[in-house]
């Protein structure tokens, strides 16, 4: 295979487009979660219901997205074209408020009934065009970008993004209030902005890769391709991929979109961020220089040392309260988790047939986003269904997020393992 040289401009659109794209998707997955509980009084079940909306939605418009990319042979107008309008959408939301409702809806006799249903909507539309500029095209260009000598060092600071992104987001946001309607509207205004803004300077810095082939201008012979019996038989290691980053994303779906509630509700962190920004930096320069030994190592060595550290962070989070061994073990945990995610996105990369990679990001977001984004929150509120509860302000309940959420990803983690278990074998007997 001939390399691909990659330049600084090259290097500079994945760091930046990442990050950026990484801190709206912190809007969409963590954040939502913490305004509809804040602002409306979510369930659990609510919650789990539009993670399981916005995963469907995604995996959709990745698969149609994805092969219409294919199909033109121009990823760059579908990522700075989707980066602008998805920032529109993110500022959307900042109309999302009891206030507005009341105008809009004046017969409504509850208004917070109301915002959840209008945030699980936007919350659908603005995964729609997250998903056609992020998960279909973003992710295609870089595959088409990079080869087996540098895919792991991408991968790797792809992967670190999603916390850099939360500390950016988090740290930013730090003496923003929460439980105020104002600091809502701030938040969202501003990320809306960044990200728009982004999209537009995407025109001047992204160059196309795409390699464009006369079997790919059939649309909707792209959109099927991935799920011809044919295609998984000549790409049983991609598949075999794919089925591993279900079963590890679904350990971290049944935590995640609770994490923040449980760091603030149960263990009582306001100041969580000041506590766990020194965590999340050190996992994603982690993750960042990890990178370099999937390339050197190959897949079966890397993965051992990240699940590990995930599942180690899971134990120790089932049984410590107080801030210094929580700590610890959430950044064992966030090592584990960004590590193992990176080691399974790059063979991902790897296995996916050069020149058809938007036709296989549907398949990548079925296996990390959909059925994770289904069964994890969902298996996330079964164990939640008889949390503790609290009295708000103004009488209302809302529940309190516990240990639990630990204990069942631990089990997932366990079944990753089992997973994992015929490749150790297989590298025996070569």
């Amino acid at each position: 295979m001939q390399t691909k040289k990659t330049g600084g401009k090259f290097w500079l659109a994945l760091v930046v487009f990442s990050l950026v794209g990484q801190v709206a998707w912190v809007v969409e997955n963590m954040y939502l979660n913490v305004f509809i509980y804040k602002m409306f009084n979510a369930t659990a079940g609510e919650i789990s219901l539009m993670v399981s909306a916005s995963a469907v939605t995604a995996t959709l418009t990745t698969i149609l997205i994805g092969a219409l990319s294919d199909k033109i042979g121009k990823s760059k107008l579908f990522i700075c074209g989707g980066y602008v309008i998805w920032g529109i959408s993110i500022l959307s939301f900042a109309l999302v408020r009891t206030d507005v409702i009341g105008v809009l809806f004046p017969s409504v006799t509850s208004a917070a009934a109301v915002g959840v249903s209008l945030t699980i909507i936007l919350d659908c539309v603005m995964t729609f065009f997250g998903s056609s500029a992020n998960d279909a095209c973003f992710n295609a260009w870089l595959t088409d970008a990079t080869d087996d000598t540098n895919r792991g060092l991408a991968e790797g600071l792809n992967s670190m993004m999603p916390l850099v992104a939360i500390l950016a987001v988090f740290g930013g946001f730090m003496g923003v209030s929460q439980d105020t309607v104002e600091g809502w509207t701030l938040i969202f205004s501003v990320i809306g902005a960044v990200v728009t803004l982004l999209g537009i300077a995407g025109f001047f810095l992204i160059e196309d890769h795409v390699v464009t082939r006369e079997e790919n201008k059939n649309f909707f012979g792209n959109i099927f391709y991935g799920f011809r019996p044919g295609v998984i038989r000549k790409n049983i290691s991609l598949y075999g991929t794919l089925i591993l980053l279900a079963l590890f994303n679904i350990s971290i779906q049944i935590f995640m979109p609770y994490l923040i509630l449980y760091y603030t509700e149960r263990l009582g962190f306001e100041n969580y961020v000041l506590i766990f920004a020194p965590a999340i930096a050190l996992s994603a320069l982690f993750t960042g220089l990890y990178g370099k030994v999937y390339d050197r190592k190959g897949f079966t060595v890397a993965i051992i040392p990240t699940l590990a550290l995930l599942t180690v962070g899971y134990v120790g989070l089932i049984f410590v309260r107080s801030m210094i061994p929580v700590f610890l073990f959430s950044l064992l945990m966030m090592c584990g988790f960004l590590g193992t995610g990176a080691m399974l996105g790059a063979r991902v990369r790897d296995c996916t047939p050069e020149g058809k990679a938007g036709m296989f990001q549907g398949l990548r977001i079925i296996g990390q986003v959909l059925i994770p984004g289904v069964i994890g929150p969902a298996i996330g509120a079964w164990l939640l269904r008889n949390a503790e509860t609290m009295v708000n302000t103004d009488g209302t309940t809302s529940f309190i997020p516990n240990e639990s959420i630990f204990m069942g990803a631990l089990v997932a983690a366990g079944v990753v393992w089992l997973a994992l278990t015929p490749l150790f074998f297989k590298k025996k007997e070569k």
